[in-house]
């Protein structure tokens, strides 16, 4: 458990409590000390019982508490037979790089029976963002929420609420993800599917033997609660809704946004969503429920977990209301919602969109396939920017860099693909060979970039979303097709775009994102569809040192796990 506001993991109304003591204690930046143990525990779901790798032996983990300014101590000892790393998904780590997580990136994994303590400074953040493990597929039941609760003295830029919860969705597989995913490798095909979604770890009454895994929030009429809804699903992008209720989104991966109101919402893994919701309907319960997103001709697991929304005094005999929610493939919705996504662009918040651009990058997406001898069939499925698949290395990429290590990776990511094509043209089934290695883009410090990533046709089109860390960036244009270097740009939003630190890549489509290059290190940017990670759609970026050591990278920790 945490050293410190232990007391916040409880019931709503502890976490009402903790919050209230988060806003009434003196002004100052504090120190937050957590113990993460990584352990085994059996857990049941859908009639199955299976040990899972888990953090204090929670499903999900634990979530982390902090205030903007704070410094967090997270110390992960390993005592499970897999090799671990916890990523803090959205935290920028300004140039501490060894704090960000993904193995064989910023860190070799902790082994186990060691320890390593993330060393995290929290600087102009606040909101909703999360943690899970980064290696193999660990983050199936690894995984947070982290909770940045703003400057003491200093308020939400919307309605105070009356009680907050978390909503964290994922997905739960029968048999052990692992095995699964070694099956599928073998094969040289993508593992199978999963077999329900979660909310708070939880299936709901849909799923067999379940009424006991159905998480429940408990609400009073006329009270108005703020829901911090985390992706934390492995290969599904997500549509949530609760019935009879209207949904004001209010923030996005820790961005305050413009305020507005939808039935629904979509929400890719990796992203997060903050919801004010007013309890002003008859008193009753009412599902909350997550189902998949899929524009694309691709199996997916298209089951709906439900959680419900429950007036207080109302007996449990009741029986809830489902939610209207959008159609599987309802891209109508996807792009509406995304489209109505603005940064709250205030004096206080504003929105410091790169309006001149240093540097220019094209990266396509695309999937293909490569010869394989320990594949069954001699061919497996694989994945690439610019048609380079990503090879991880032995050793952390930021140690080699820092340490100025030869021979582990190169510095001449291309900027654009090496051939254009027609990108979302008819389906391409020929020449589907990559290239493979360990390739970064370098970027010159305080550069402004922008880079458009573009869907391709190659084998199929399909939505993809990206996370870049040690960054936020500015979504200033979307759109369905090719993007057209002379027509497109002169669209762009470049008054108060989202901002985000993962992004959905449009099926069939492109994203145009802006940021500034201002946090020296190696920073990751990849897929968060695991299963298209594993199959090497991710590359990073060298972002060199500033002129003096302020602006350069920190020194690594002495406990930093050894490769």
């Amino acid at each position: 458990m945490a050293k410190t506001n232990s007391f916040c993991w409880g019931s709503s109304a502890l976490l009402f409590l903790c919050l209230v003591g988060f806003f009434s204690t003196p002004a100052k930046a504090g120190l937050k000390t957590y113990q993460f143990d990584v352990q085994v525990k059996n857990v049941s779901r859908l009639c199955h019982s299976k040990p899972i790798v888990t953090v204090n032996g929670m499903f999900p983990g634990p979530t982390v508490y902090a205030r903007e300014g704070d410094t967090l101590l997270v110390n992960v000892t390993n005592h499970a037979k897999y090799n671990m790393s916890i990523h803090w998904h959205g935290l920028k780590q300004y140039r501490n790089g060894w704090a960000d997580g993904p193995a064989y990136i910023t860190q070799c994994p902790i082994k186990t029976g060691h320890s390593y303590t993330y060393n995290i400074t929290i600087t102009g953040q606040r909101g909703t963002l999360w943690w899970h493990a980064h290696i193999f597929w660990l983050r199936a039941t690894v995984y947070g929420a982290i909770v940045i609760l703003p400057k003491q003295g200093t308020g939400f830029p919307f309605l105070q609420p009356y009680q907050e919860a978390n909503i964290v969705l994922g997905e739960w597989w029968n048999n052990d993800v692992e095995e699964v995913v070694k099956q599928g490798n073998k094969l040289g095909l993508p593992p199978n599917m999963s077999d329900a979604h979660t909310i708070n770890g939880k299936p709901g009454p849909l799923f067999p033997c379940s009424e006991k895994h159905t998480y429940a929030l408990e609400v009073e009429q006329g009270k108005t609660y703020l829901l911090r809804i985390i992706n934390a699903a492995l290969n599904d992008e997500l549509f949530f809704a609760i019935a009879g209720h209207n949904l004001t989104v209010v923030e996005i991966d820790a961005v305050y946004t413009k305020p507005f109101i939808s039935q629904a919402l979509l929400i890719a893994p990796g992203q997060t969503t903050n919801v004010l919701i007013q309890a002003n309907q008859a008193p009753g319960r009412y599902f909350m429920a997550a189902r998949p997103f899929m524009d694309a001709p691709v199996s997916i697991d298209n089951k709906t977990a439900t959680g419900i929304l429950q007036y207080k005094g109302i007996p449990n005999t009741v029986q809830p209301v489902l939610p209207q929610l959008p159609a599987l493939n309802d891209t109508a919705f996807a792009l509406s919602f995304n489209a109505k996504l603005r940064s709250l662009n205030t004096a206080q918040f504003p929105a410091s969109v790169p309006l001149k651009v240093d540097r220019h990058l094209f990266y396509t997406i695309g999937l293909g396939i490569n010869q394989c001898t320990t594949c069954l069939n001699g061919t497996q499925l694989t994945a690439s920017l610019n048609n380079i698949t990503f090879v991880m290395p032995q050793i952390g990429l930021l140690q080699a860099h820092y340490f100025n290590t030869k021979g582990v990776f190169t510095t001449d990511f291309p900027d654009r693909p090496p051939t254009p094509f027609n990108y979302t043209g008819a389906p391409l089934n020929a020449n589907l060979g990559t290239k493979i290695g360990t390739r970064l883009g370098k970027l010159a410090f305080n550069s402004t970039v922008e880079l458009v990533l573009q869907d391709t046709n190659l084998l199929t089109v399909e939505s993809h979303p990206f996370h870049l860390h040690g960054y936020n960036f500015f979504v200033v244009g979307t759109g369905v097709g090719n993007f057209d270097p002379k027509k497109d740009p002169a669209k762009y939003n470049l008054v108060d775009p989202p901002e985000r630190n993962t992004i959905g890549v449009p099926t069939g489509g492109w994203v145009a994102i802006r940021f500034r290059a201002d946090n020296p290190g190696v920073w990751f940017m990849h897929c968060h569809l695991e299963l298209h990670t594993s199959w090497g759609l991710k590359t990073a970026f060298v972002v060199e040192n500033g002129k003096d050591s302020d602006h350069s990278i920190l020194p690594p920790p002495t406990d930093l796990p050894p490769c």
